[in-house]
């Protein structure tokens, strides 16, 4: 009897071991397969009603659905959108706070802001590019071209008083960065005048303060078909579906030029690898479905959905571009 005592104590404390391994573990993988078990967050660190947050709405909607949880979005918008990506980036990295943002704050500020509290790189991990916008290169009436080409003679005969531009949501937005990105290219003066927001650019043009500006498709295209405004060009490698008239600034003599804004979901940075996979995966389905692909484009947003690896390296490039431009035009926020 003593001599089989040992041994069954040896086994037995290893058979513990290995259960209390197991109940250690157990809680992880539990919760990794049964994500989400709770409401989830969306944080768009920008206004509610444009392009960025209808994107967020909708798929907010699709995954409540498919996920059998609620999706909730959050608008905490502040300082060019650092303020709601830097929330997210220091928050729990469990699943339940996502960020669906324009690419900016990502790509643009860490080039214009010379302290931030997150390192896009370090701090957040890329989901999916979701979609993408151009930006429309319009003008006033009055101004007399009808193309690209002929505004760009007209912008290089304006050297006593070059064109006035618009853009709106303070130095290195969109607008902003992509005209001095198009001056660099075509070579012309322009005099930047600011505004708060994108509605206030067009106020300013159909008002015939500003002669022109690069707007975001998806706000600019009424006043354009009204004929308030005047579209030349659209920014990115391709027309859009909605106004399928309107060239590329590419087709328009400047080939390779192309500006597109992203709209991409992240999280926080050690996101449970089998989370991250489940919404990259749900987020791509939901894209790619037929509703979807429509409602977007009607807004003249493209629908991307790629992975998450890609969106990275999208981000990547997207940022060495914009700090190029920054720095040749000499953009700096104190």
């Amino acid at each position: 009897m003593t001599g089989l005592a040992a041994p069954w104590r040896t086994t037995s404390l290893f058979a513990f071991a290995v259960l209390a391994a197991a109940a250690l573990l157990f809680p992880i993988a539990a919760n990794a397969e049964t994500y989400p078990s709770r409401a989830v967050k969306i944080v768009v660190p920008f206004p509610p009603g444009g392009p960025l947050d209808t994107t967020a709405r909708l798929l907010a909607e699709k995954l409540a659905t498919s996920l059998k949880q609620p999706f909730i979005v959050e608008n905490r918008p502040g300082a060019a959108g650092n303020l709601g990506t830097d929330a997210v980036a220091k928050a729990p990295a469990d699943g339940y706070t996502l960020l669906l943002v324009l690419d900016t704050p990502l790509t643009v500020n860490p080039s214009l802001y010379p302290k931030l509290g997150f390192d896009p790189g370090r701090d957040l991990t890329p989901i999916s590019n979701v979609a993408s916008f151009s930006l429309t290169l319009v003008v006033h009436p009055s101004v007399p071209v009808k193309a690209v080409s002929e505004f760009v003679a007209y912008a290089r005969a304006r050297k006593d008083k070059p064109v006035l531009y618009g853009s709106g949501g303070g130095p290195g937005n969109p607008g902003h960065l992509a005209m001095e990105y198009f001056r660099q290219k075509a070579g012309f003066e322009g005099t930047h005048v600011p505004y708060k927001g994108n509605s206030e650019v067009v106020m300013g043009l159909v008002g015939g303060q500003i002669e022109v500006g690069f707007l975001a498709t998806p706000g600019v295209l009424s006043n354009v078909q009204d004929g308030r405004l005047k579209a030349l060009a659209v920014s990115g490698p391709r027309r859009i579906s909605v106004a399928a008239d309107i060239p590329t600034i590419a087709e328009s003599g400047y080939p390779g030029f192309e500006i597109g804004f992203y709209q991409v979901m992240l999280a926080p940075v050690g996101i449970p690898e089998s989370v991250r996979t489940l919404l990259e995966r749900e987020v791509r389905n939901i894209v790619q479905s037929a509703e979807l692909q429509e409602r977007l484009r009607a807004q003249a947003v493209e629908p991307i959905a790629s992975t998450g690896a890609e969106a990275g390296a999208l981000l990547k490039r997207v940022a060495e571009q914009w700090q190029t431009v920054i720095r040749a035009a000499n953009i700096r926020i104190e």
